[in-house]
């Protein structure tokens, strides 16, 4: 078969939504203008463990303008039916307003109604609620740890004890927040029995299927529209429970509900990075092979719901040795439940790897680039998989040739600049990009357009864009003629919008469905005797800028328009769909080598990141344009974990202290350095029809140890937590 014109793929074109977003007429969550809305407020717990001893709404209910007060005294009783296919952690999710207990501070106890948002919010300040208090538990270094997922190959214990060298440190990162620019946020309407959510997320069926299940609902009964996410970086993965009191207030009221979370809400009401102790100890001989590594992992998660994320992962693949041990502990605390955060589990683990290698590296007094060469692995010693491609040499290498690695002296506080003590650092970064099934629909008009659908989203790397490039190519069409939908539960299913699977996942179904209403025509105009290409083999023939012609011979042809219009044809269609990874048996991860420069004022204690560069090996690049943005903002998160973010709890009552973007810093225009990013030729074809591996992910895999290494580079001390503040360096 001739292979199809690539026009658009490949191509660094603009966002097509971008002029939407620019002018302020995409609609997000809280801005659909829905009929008869009115708001609400909801009242979060001041303790942070308890029960609700008793809820005084005369005061809110006497209020102008209030409708109703519902909490756990008066709201109707849900199902909350098992939901197996979601998100959702082992575990009991969070049921509001269903049980008087008290599991975290902040958690939702009432709901106040009423038909302005003012209203409401006084309303809900006047809600007074008594507690029979006790104290949380909200201190992972003070808390008893779960049972271990654990994981081995060989003896590392006794390869420990016969290496030459060995280093046993513990790291500790701080949690995280999301911190999106759009705060989460849900409008619900019944209409009857049916119920329609507009909601902010990045798995519409995920939540589709949730509120089904909580409400105990036919699939059919309910549709969850989401044409735009402002930032997501994992937030909307699962659906949180102000959807559900949306739904059910809307209900109790027979209005639809509008309900948009605080940006102190945030902090409590969906999920975060969860904090982490993590010891390593590495043992290898004196070149600098290794032999062993031990991981002791405790990390954060709610009493009432076990989260785990990909954080064994690296440990197991990323270098070669032959003797491993992992054990990853979850710590119940009174919280509430983390969640995926961009780079997820990886990022974590990469700090902690990343920064050991560099110590042993110092140890050793071996180039820290070397120290990676000497213990590159052949295959995925985890599974005996081969690489389906691992370029992380080449990554090394381009990397070290563009950011000028020569210059950097291995001897720390051998650069200054006046009062900057000047350091360069790298890392490496790998990432099990996710690849899931998916479904998609395609629609070839008469006018020789195209619309395709598909229920998945976008919560920033430019989903509308992409997915209209490969279409486009896939239907030979320009990319003003394809119009791609998503957002809205009633189009083909997907997976979530997340673990860098959206490219692979959604992009393959995309181009299965075009291809098919692309085979469709090719057929019709061959076996037409009206049409120039008669008898021509199908497989000879490709379409370009809406025109069917013979592969090498352009003259010989004619557009869909006139094809459609001579059969009376109003449209071709077709479904396309997309498996997963299948019988494929190959490791298939997408790869980075990370440099940093930074300045340490030597009396401050300040740091600056003055240059980063990333290099990727993330199979075939669909957009450039899109790719350097991704780049650029998984930089600029990794350097907000490295300095800047760390949520503070008061262990007394578990109030999260500096629940605010004035009190949690992160990375503003002034904080972000000179930033270049390479991207290598090539494509992955292991697992998808389009060669890609993902890039949303990874791209801030790695950012925080290449700078705590380019801190020790400039100052000779070691941080082992994050952020790196001032104060640990003076």
């Amino acid at each position: 078969m001739s292979p199809q014109p690539q026009a658009a793929v490949g191509a660094p074109l603009s966002r097509v939504d971008g002029r939407l977003k620019v002018t302020g007429r995409a609609e997000y969550a809280a801005e659909h203008d829905i009929k008869g809305v009115v708001h609400a407020v909801i009242v979060d717990a001041s303790v942070g463990r308890g029960r609700i001893s008793s809820i005084d709404t005369h005061a809110a209910e006497k209020h102008a303008g209030v409708l109703r007060v519902i909490h756990h005294g008066n709201a109707p009783k849900l199902p909350y039916r098992d939901n197996a296919g979601s998100n959702n952690p082992a575990g009991r999710r969070l049921r509001v307003f269903q049980d008087d207990r008290v599991l975290f501070h902040g958690q939702p106890v009432a709901v106040v109604v009423a038909t302005t948002l003012e209203a409401a919010q006084h309303g809900a300040s006047l809600v007074k609620v008594r507690y029979d208090a006790e104290k949380p538990s909200t201190d992972l270094t003070e808390s008893e740890p779960g049972d271990p997922n654990p994981y081995a190959r060989g003896d590392a214990e006794a390869g420990l004890r016969s290496s030459a060298v060995r280093l046993d440190v513990t790291y500790r990162l701080a949690r995280n927040h999301h911190n999106p620019m759009e705060p989460h946020a849900t409008i619900a309407r019944w209409d009857g029995n049916k119920l329609t959510v507009w909601d902010k997320t990045q798995w519409v069926m995920g939540t589709h299927d949730e509120i089904a299940a909580v409400f105990d609902l036919p699939a059919d009964a309910v549709r969850v529209i989401n044409p735009f996410v402002g930032g997501g970086f994992g937030s909307g993965l699962r659906c949180w429970p102000h959807t559900i009191v949306a739904a059910l207030a809307a209900r109790v009221t027979r209005r639809p509900v509008k309900l948009v979370l605080s940006r102190k809400q945030m902090y409590f009401g969906t999920g975060f990075r969860p904090s982490y102790a993590y010891r390593l100890r590495l043992g290898s001989d004196r070149r600098g092979r290794l032999n062993a590594a031990i991981h002791d992992i405790d990390a954060e998660t709610s009493s009432y719901e076990t989260f785990t994320e990909a954080v064994m992962g690296a440990g197991q693949m990323l270098y070669s040795m032959p003797n491993v041990s992992q054990a990853y502990r979850q710590v119940p605390l009174d919280v509430n439940t983390p969640i995926w955060m961009r780079g997820p589990g990886f990022a974590s683990a990469s700090f902690v790897i990343e920064s050991a290698m560099d110590e042993l590296a110092h140890e050793l007094g071996i180039d820290p680039i070397e120290l990676r060469r000497r213990n590159e692995p052949s295959e995925d010693e985890s599974t005996s998989e081969p690489f389906s491609t691992r370029r992380l040499r080449e990554c090394y290498t381009v990397g070290a040739r563009e950011f000028g690695w020569q210059r950097r002296s291995s001897r720390p506080r051998a650069r200054r600049e006046g009062d900057w003590l000047i350091g360069l650092g790298m890392a490496a970064g790998v990432y099990d990009c996710g690849r899931f099934p998916a479904q998609a629909r395609a629609r070839l008009d008469a006018d020789g357009t195209a619309v395709v659908e598909a229920a998945t989203s976008d919560m920033g790397p430019g989903t509308y864009t992409s997915q209209t490039q490969v279409a486009a190519d896939a239907l030979g069409l320009t990319m003003r003629t394809v119009t791609f939908r998503l957002g809205d539960s009633l189009y083909p299913p997907t997976s979530p919008h997340g673990g860098s699977a959206t490219m692979a996942s959604v992009g393959s179904a995309v181009v299965d469905a075009c291809n098919k209403v692309r085979q469709q025509a090719i057929r019709l105009a061959v076996e037409d005797r009206e049409s120039p290409l008669y008898g021509v083999n199908a497989d000879d023939v490709v379409v370009r800028n809406g025109r069917l012609h013979v592969q090498g011979s352009p003259a010989r042809g004619e557009t869909y328009k006139s094809l459609l219009a001579r059969g009376g044809r109003a449209r071709l269609e077709a479904d396309g769909s997309y498996n997963g990874p299948g019988s494929d048996r190959s490791a298939y991860f997408a790869y980075n080598a990370t440099f940093a420069e930074v300045a340490v004022d030597a009396t401050l204690g300040l740091v600056r990141v003055r240059r980063m560069l990333g290099v990727y090996d993330a199979g075939r690049i669909i957009s450039p344009k899109l790719a350097e943005s991704q780049a650029f903002g998984g930089i600029v998160g990794g350097i907000g974990t490295a300095l800047l973010e760390h949520t503070v709890t008061d262990h007394r009552d578990g109030r999260i202290v500096n629940a605010s973007l004035a009190d949690y810093l992160v990375p503003v225009n002034a904080d972000v350095p000179d930033i270049k990013a390479i991207y290598l030729d090539g494509e992955d074809n292991a697992g998808n029809l389009l060669g890609v591996k993902g890039l949303g992910e990874v791209v801030q895999v790695g950012v925080a140890p290449a700078i705590a290494n380019a801190v020790f580079n400039a100052t000779g001390r070691r941080v082992r937590e994050l952020p790196i503040t001032a104060e640990v360096l003076l």
